[in-house]
């Protein structure tokens, strides 16, 4: 684990910077002192210290470091003293805003829900907030990414704030993409013999989540792709089957634990590579076709930027003689 990877310091939240000077009268001490370089290693180290609530720490603009306020005091001639000035500012309110936003951006919406109810209930919620996402190892490895990165995007912000004072170009870093640094917990690979029982526990676990989703369930498929993280937990699958020249996909589906992380948009990626070399040399795959919960619209996109099109729409209506109409006429007679 990183020493970025404290979940109880929350004080990097995307919000805009203030630039605290101490006493520095004139423009011309920026222009001598303060253009400092924001170097990878001077970066860390402020991130470091923005964990550190406790303790005030200052940089020093000549050397490029990061010192506490208490070891400069002494020994320190007064003329000196404008050279040093704040990291970025923050507070724990901040920090709160910033597992909102992480919360809120979570595809997974089960994980969603219960982040949103640790936010909501008062008192314990940074400690409540890391013990849910204890629970699901890979969000809580994109949390900490996403922390690191807002915590770095503030300091940019920070530092092309002194740049405009100093009357420089300003710099436009962007950190990684995090969802990429977590996929690369995973691995895609053939459907093997065993694998059959894990994907049947999936698919009755899904089926218990979209009741009305009345779909042919093959598996395997003609076309299979596992995905499994690298201690080999399966996670996921894709099953297609292809007959009169459509490729139909009977299954998609993605472990709980493992939504949200961008997951089952890779693995779509990569079986539609597969069928793709498979389809140049059999010449016989004309269109895929694939179906999804209402509740999972949001995957429409995904789709889009694969090339699908929508092409019919599925309604359901629940009639007034079914099992759970009959027992609220019951409950209303009595």
């Amino acid at each position: 684990m990183s020493r970025f990877q404290n979940p109880l310091s929350f004080s990097q939240a995307p919000a805009i910077s203030q630039v605290r000077k101490l006493d520095v009268p004139k423009r011309a001490i920026y222009t001598e002192h303060m253009n400092f370089e924001l170097s990878d290693e001077l970066m860390d180290d402020i991130l470091f210290s923005m964990e550190d609530q406790e303790t005030e720490f200052l940089i020093d603009t000549q050397r490029g470091i990061v010192l506490n306020r208490e070891g400069i005091a002494e020994g320190t001639e007064e003329g000196e003293k404008d050279r040093f000035i704040n990291i970025p500012d923050w507070d724990s309110s901040s920090g709160f805003r910033l597992m909102e936003h992480f919360a809120a951006s979570l595809r997974n919406p089960l994980l969603r829900e219960e982040l949103g109810a640790a936010l909501n209930q008062g008192r314990g919620v940074f400690r409540a907030f890391k013990d849910i996402l204890s629970q699901y190892p890979e969000a809580e490895k994109l949390w900490f990414a996403y922390k690191e990165k807002e915590m770095k995007r503030e300091i940019i912000r920070w530092y092309n704030a002194l740049r405009e004072e100093w009357g420089m170009n300003l710099i436009g870093l962007e950190p990684e993409d995090t969802r990429d640094l977590v996929l690369e917990d995973f691995r895609f690979r053939e459907y093997r013999e065993n694998d059959f029982h894990e994907a049947q526990s999936l698919h009755v676990l899904c089926r218990k989540e979209f009741p009305f989703m009345e779909t042919l369930w093959v598996f395997p498929a003609e076309y299979s792709l596992i995905a499994e993280t690298v201690q080999g937990d399966f996670a996921g699958y894709i099953a297609a089957a292809e007959k009169a020249g459509i490729l139909h996909i009977y299954a998609l589906e993605i472990r709980h634990e493992y939504r949200g992380l961008g997951l089952g948009e890779t693995l779509l990626s990569r079986f539609l590579e597969k069928i793709s070399s498979v389809a140049e040399k059999a010449n016989g795959i004309e269109r895929i076709n694939i179906d999804i919960p209402r509740i999972h619209e949001g995957f429409s996109r995904v789709l889009f930027r694969f090339g699908f099109k929508a092409q019919a729409a599925s309604y359901s209506l629940e009639t007034p003689i079914g099992p759970a109409a009959g027992k609220g006429s019951s409950r209303d007679v009595n």
